[in-house]
């Protein structure tokens, strides 16, 4: 078995081996709020895979430095590729962009990067900045340079009228800080990745923000983190995959695919004991997505 043409859904077993995966039911629309398009393959196929599995809102985040441009425009022609791939009775999902400067890439911020950045904004389809924030893991760029950048976004985003999405990697405390100073986005504020417990989780949640759940959700010793999804307003509720990342079980080991949000989606519904109530918390969901990210 390989990564393919086929739409079905396969676990990687040992010695090589595959298994076929029977996915969750899933009659319901679903949003994949973050993953990155331009990184897979055959991205036409994985427009075609989201369409067959009812994942019908997809943002795409695109960083707008070195070839985010060229990034968003092989996106749109696999977009208008998978047109000709649908099985018939199947809408491609309705595509939106978010584009900013990574906190990677912050000491490549200069007069001509924001330039960039606000001719991306540009674009009728692009809803968001993002992903912004401060990535104090890596820290493939300075703090200073981080926090300088990410304020400057910030404000780029209030100016113009769009939320934000966050990246923030051991920094959620810096970032509290940046946001006391400046205030909270105007258009909406979405913490993207969410993955540390429920102390963590409560001073975004008072503050209004969207939270978006990936993959973690799913692994088996993160009971912590599906406690602190529990804390999450229902219509601040987002699902994700940070695709090719972050891949959730029961496809981990393999490469993440925008599709697999739905075993994303069916976690929290068992997580939060919504198994009766299957439609009306799958639109809440499906909804969240829209009215943050369909601008």
């Amino acid at each position: 078995m390989s990564e393919d043409r086929h739409t079905d859904f396969y676990e990687k077993r040992k010695k090589g081996k595959f298994r076929l995966v029977e996915p969750p039911d899933m009659s319901f629309l679903v949003a994949d709020t973050h993953c990155h398009f331009e990184m897979f393959e055959d991205p036409a196929w994985n427009f075609v895979r989201c369409a067959v599995h009812n994942v019908k809102f997809i943002a795409c985040v695109i960083d707008s430095t070195d070839d985010g441009v060229l990034g968003m425009a092989k996106v749109e022609a696999a977009y208008e590729e998978a047109k000709n791939l649908l099985p018939a009775g199947t809408n491609l999902p309705q595509l939106k962009y978010i584009v900013g400067t990574h906190p990677h890439h912050a000491k490549k911020w200069d007069d001509a990067q924001e330039k960039n950045l606000r001719e991306m904004l540009k674009n009728p389809k692009v809803s968001c900045v993002g992903e912004i924030g401060l990535d104090y893991h890596y820290d493939f760029s300075p703090k200073k340079d981080q926090i300088d950048v990410f304020k400057q976004q910030l404000k780029i985003a209030d100016e113009l009228g769009f939320p934000v999405s966050l990246h923030l990697r051991e920094a959620h405390d810096d970032a509290l800080k940046i946001f006391e100073e400046l205030g909270f986005c105007k258009h909406g504020t979405l913490l993207h990745c969410f993955n540390l417990g429920p102390e963590d989780l409560k001073p975004w949640v008072e503050a209004g923000c969207y939270i978006a759940i990936g993959g973690p959700v799913t692994f088996k010793k993160f009971d912590w983190l599906r406690e602190a999804v529990k804390l999450i307003p229902q219509d601040k509720l987002l699902t994700e995959t940070d695709a090719p990342f972050m891949t959730p079980e029961p496809m981990r080991g393999m490469t993440c695919w925008p599709d697999h949000v739905i075993f994303v989606a069916d976690m929290l519904c068992k997580t939060l004991g919504q198994e009766s109530n299957r439609e009306e918390f799958y639109a809440r969901m499906y909804q969240n997505a829209l009215d943050l990210l369909d601008r």
